[in-house]
């Protein structure tokens, strides 16, 4: 068995893409691996650079764009790696990343999953790696503004985890899509992603159901990636200047962000709070998607 299937959701970010994939290559000597590129219906010249300048990749070609839940798992069903890595098209890998974590995965038997420091342009860690679960109560800290103010402190730190030592390895709930490294026997008591997610939410979702299955997530900031973050949906300031998103592209994006929060409390927190804390949780998303 290979140690390492890497899998990356592709929808017209050939250039990134091309990036991503020179990145892999250069930087993964000591290990076995495959790559996966499971391609939404691009329709830039991905397929088509793919298939001239990185022949060794496993190409899917979807025939419409499936969004990133299913094309993961069209890519899961093809792959043979004891790990797998779920990697975004718009990252870069740096030198050591990859055979850290293996070994990392290797000695903490626990794991279910793991993420190294996701580092955005600007030189911030990407906030999305580094999660506590969306409660009411944490998502309410959030969106108030109150976690910016007191973030460092449980009671107001919980969206993502700021009381924590971002130097060290520890625990957290939940990584982001961009960088999530999955102990395959652990993807696949979860039942690996759920199709109801188009595009947002679903790493959340993935996290959660590994943590209720046992599982363990780590957060590993000895080893990084680039991620330029959210090239494909346009909705990111981050990356408002190099998105490769249309406009039809960005609106579906800003639709699916708010339809993932309501399918995700409906989950996992509708039978766990009041009904008075779930009609507010509604209305606060619809008055947030009113104002976005």
């Amino acid at each position: 068995m290979l140690d390492l299937s890497i899998i990356i959701v592709s929808y017209n970010t050939k250039d990134f893409l091309k990036k991503c994939l020179n990145s892999i290559y250069e930087t993964s000597k000591d290990f076995s691996f495959e790559v996966i590129v499971s391609d939404n219906n691009s329709k830039d010249g991905s397929v088509e650079m793919v298939k001239k300048e990185f022949k060794d990749v496993i190409l899917l070609e979807n025939k419409q764009n499936f969004g990133f839940s299913k094309a993961n798992n069209i890519g899961v069903k093809k792959s043979s790696g004891r790990y797998v890595l779920f990697l975004n098209s718009d990252t870069v890998v740096y030198p050591n990343t990859l055979k850290h974590i293996i070994n990392f995965m290797d000695k903490e038997k626990n794991a279910g999953a793991a993420t190294c420091r996701l580092e955005i342009p600007n030189g911030r860690i990407d906030d999305a790696s580094h999660r506590g679960f969306p409660t009411p109560w944490n998502s309410f800290t959030h969106f108030s503004g109150l976690s910016k103010i007191f973030g460092k402190t449980k009671l107001f730190g919980g969206y993502n985890l700021g009381y924590l030592d971002y130097s060290k390895v520890h625990e957290i709930d939940a990584l982001a899509g961009a960088f999530m490294f999955v102990r395959r026997a652990a993807g696949e008591k979860a039942g690996w992603w759920d199709e109801d997610y188009f595009f947002y939410g679903e790493d959340l979702d993935f996290c959660y159901v590994l943590k209720q299955k046992g599982w363990k997530i780590y957060y590993v900031p000895e080893v990084s990636i680039l991620h330029y973050k959210g090239v494909t949906g346009g909705i990111k300031k981050v990356s408002k200047d190099i998105t490769t998103a249309d406009e039809s592209t960005r609106i579906k994006a800003k639709a699916e962000r708010f339809r993932a929060m309501r399918i995700f409390y409906k989950k996992h927190y509708e039978n766990k709070y009041p009904w008075i804390v779930t009609r507010f949780v509604y209305l606060g998303i619809s008055l947030k998607q009113s104002i976005s």
